[in-house]
């Protein structure tokens, strides 16, 4: 995957690669049990190559979708002051309904989620139990490994140790934090080298003109939206999408209203801020 990680043999699972750079199916699970030692292994490995897992016919529970998250991490709250997701009753679990009354449909531009936290989320477990009944509603992902190495070495060069502002305020109002965070990371399992920076939260490159700051940062932003490094998950009722909010990108399309698209999603908390890479 990602043009470099090579094929792996699973004895617990199926991995189905969705695209060459992002993206796995897994199939002979079932997220309704916890998972054995040797299964939760092999999928945290494939958490790891592929960025972002999908399950399909998976009618969890708030029980089964706290598990697997808690599998990888310590759960966590959105930073948001306010935002389109609602409570649903179990605090750490938020609601992603939208409808007809709806004005607008939540996380429509690429982002990682709450890059403006000085410790963004790790991971985020999205599952849909309700999809428009035409199509539509699909959920974007791209990697961000692969859009680092798409770059010339030439701007690889130029970006080294510079950092950018990550502003939560415009997207979620006052008081929603900022934050500074490299503009070229390392992943702290994986150890690759990934762009940090997205289109709704990344707002200013530091120590740099402020013009040529917004047309690298705009080119950056482009380049991020590559359809090389990305694909589109079409949502089945009952699908669950696991995304590595460090280095993958995500973008909900508003194809769909004024049609039910219903679920809930969780929040991993990260571990620390964005690692800066290394020469």
């Amino acid at each position: 995957m990602d043009g470099g990680t090579r094929a792996r043999e699973y004895r617990t699972i199926i991995v189905k690669p969705y695209t060459p750079n992002v993206g796995a199916e897994i199939f002979g699970i079932d997220l309704k049990k916890p998972l054995s030692a040797d299964q939760l292994e092999e999928v945290k490995q494939a958490f790891y190559d592929h960025l972002v897992l999908f399950f399909r016919e998976q009618e969890i529970s708030f029980e089964d979708h706290i598990r697997l998250g808690e599998y990888f991490g310590t759960l966590g709250q959105h930073v948001g002051v306010s935002t389109n997701s609602k409570l649903s009753g179990n605090p750490k679990v938020r609601k992603f309904h939208f409808d007809e009354t709806s004005p607008d449909v939540s996380g429509n531009v690429w982002h990682t989620d709450q890059s403006c936290a000085l410790v963004p989320p790790m991971a985020s477990i999205l599952y849909n139990h309700t999809l428009p009944p035409d199509g539509g509603g699909d959920t974007g992902f791209a990697s961000m490994y692969a859009a680092y190495d798409g770059l010339s070495d030439r701007m690889k060069k130029y970006l080294a140790g510079l950092t950018a502002v990550h502003d939560g305020e415009p997207i979620f109002g006052t008081g929603t934090p900022k934050a500074t965070h490299p503009i070229v990371a390392v992943h702290p399992v994986t150890r690759r080298k990934l762009l940090y920076v997205n289109d709704s939260f990344t707002v200013k490159i530091n120590d740099v003109p402020r013009d040529e700051g917004e047309s690298v940062l705009r080119f950056l932003k482009r380049h991020c939206e590559r359809v090389e490094w990305s694909c589109r998950f079409k949502w089945e009722p009952h699908s669950v999408a696991f995304w590595d909010n460090r280095c993958a990108h995500h973008r909900a399309i508003n194809d769909y209203l004024p049609n039910v698209r219903s679920g809930y999603r969780i929040q991993i908390e990260g571990e620390g801020p964005p690692i800066p890479a290394k020469d």
